[in-house]
């Protein structure tokens, strides 16, 4: 008799323990507490099943498909240091791109006194090997034609031949410009001409550069298209800018399983539950005490 009160009372030890465990009672044995244990525990194991739009990636947008023209003032207003400035924020502007065939295009047009087509739509279809071209740009003189190089850029750089999709793709063609100084040559009737052809210009402004010209060249709404930083060491932080702008597909925010109402009445169940559980507890706990003392008189 003595053989069996003693194994039940043992299980009946191992339950309690087991309960206690689970639950954290064994030095806190406050319904508050369990419910927040309870919670986050069922919480974690909600988290674990999340999941994201399979058509976002891991970061948090994508850009649309572009034919991207940057045009870049190199005349001898900016240092080469300053130069070496914008090489790095087209470089993270890239970065932050689609790129490739069927996505995004970049191509860069060099100006001061003279224009330069660094490189075309089609010359570059990776991250890697536009970034190595964009490095090896150099600056050319003196001069700021501004106008000049938004006109050749419309008339050979968005063409087709030079890497540009047709119409039929309906893929969009953005030009940026950056400059720090006044045009030297008149800016809107060109400006004017590439955005009725169908091109979104962007104009960024660094120190010296007049905002008027800024304003002439963009298009509308110009809070979306004029950009203007004090230095080129601050340049950097349009990136994020830009990024938003040109942002297609934004990562799905997946809801927390027990927010709100959910949330409310989870907890109002989950009490319950511990209440009863609680009240359990409490009857096996004097079970055993009894039989502990019918043990204690045998």
């Amino acid at each position: 008799m003595k053989s069996f009160i003693g194994s039940l009372v043992y299980c009946l030890s191992l339950l309690l323990v087991d309960l206690c465990e689970s639950y954290d009672l064994t030095t806190h044995n406050n319904p508050s507490q369990i419910l927040a244990q309870s919670y986050a525990q069922r919480r974690n194991n909600a988290l674990q099943h999340r999941t994201l739009n399979p058509a976002a990636t891991d970061s948090q947008c994508r850009s649309r498909p572009l034919d991207l023209v940057f045009i870049i003032d190199s005349s001898r207003s900016v240092r080469p240091g300053e130069f070496e400035k914008v090489k790095i924020f087209l470089a993270d502007m890239v970065d932050t791109l689609d790129v490739g065939p069927d996505a995004t295009r970049v191509a860069v047009v060099n100006y001061a006194s003279t224009v330069k087509i660094e490189f075309l739509l089609k010359n570059h279809l990776t991250k890697d090997s536009i970034k190595q071209a964009i490095n090896r740009i150099e600056p050319l003189a003196s001069g700021t034609m501004t106008g000049m190089a938004i006109k050749k850029a419309m008339d050979e750089a968005f063409t087709e031949k030079s890497g540009a999709r047709p119409k039929s793709k309906n893929i969009s063609k953005v030009a940026i410009i950056v400059t720090d100084g006044r045009p030297q040559d008149q800016v809107e009737e060109v400006s004017s001409a590439a955005r009725a052809s169908g091109i979104e210009i962007y104009a960024v402004g660094v120190d010296r550069a007049d905002k008027q010209s800024l304003k002439l060249m963009a298009s509308n709404p110009l809070e979306d298209h004029v950009f203007y930083v004090e230095t080129y060491g601050v340049i950097e932080k349009l990136t994020s800018k830009f990024r938003e702008t040109l942002c297609e597909v934004k990562v799905e925010i997946v809801q927390d399983p027990c927010m709100c109402e959910a949330r409310l009445a989870f907890q109002r169940q989950t009490q319950t539950s511990l209440q009863d559980l609680n009240a359990k507890l409490a009857a096996v706990t004097r079970k055993v005490e009894q039989m502990e003392n019918m043990l204690g008189r045998m």
